[in-house]
């Protein structure tokens, strides 16, 4: 395995690592639901986190225009 070149500036600038930093917080947040009492919904950040996923999948092969070629 190979990081790709500029991987600083994709961790920091693309859309899909975004995506995929919110859905493991959704994720985190589903786990600790039942400490926050009736604040949200069953099941409610597991759709969000959902959500998230497919988007950042989207983001991932979409061609981003501020990312040419890994940089």
């Amino acid at each position: 395995m190979k990081l790709i070149v500029g991987w600083r500036r994709v961790l920091t600038r693309a859309w899909s690592v975004r995506l995929m930093l919110l859905a493991a917080l959704l994720s985190g947040a589903e786990v600790a639901l039942p400490f926050l009492g009736d604040l949200f919904e069953p099941g409610r950040l597991a759709l969000f986190s959902a959500l998230a996923t497919a988007g950042a999948f989207a983001a991932r092969i979409l061609v981003q225009k501020d990312m040419k070629d890994g940089t």
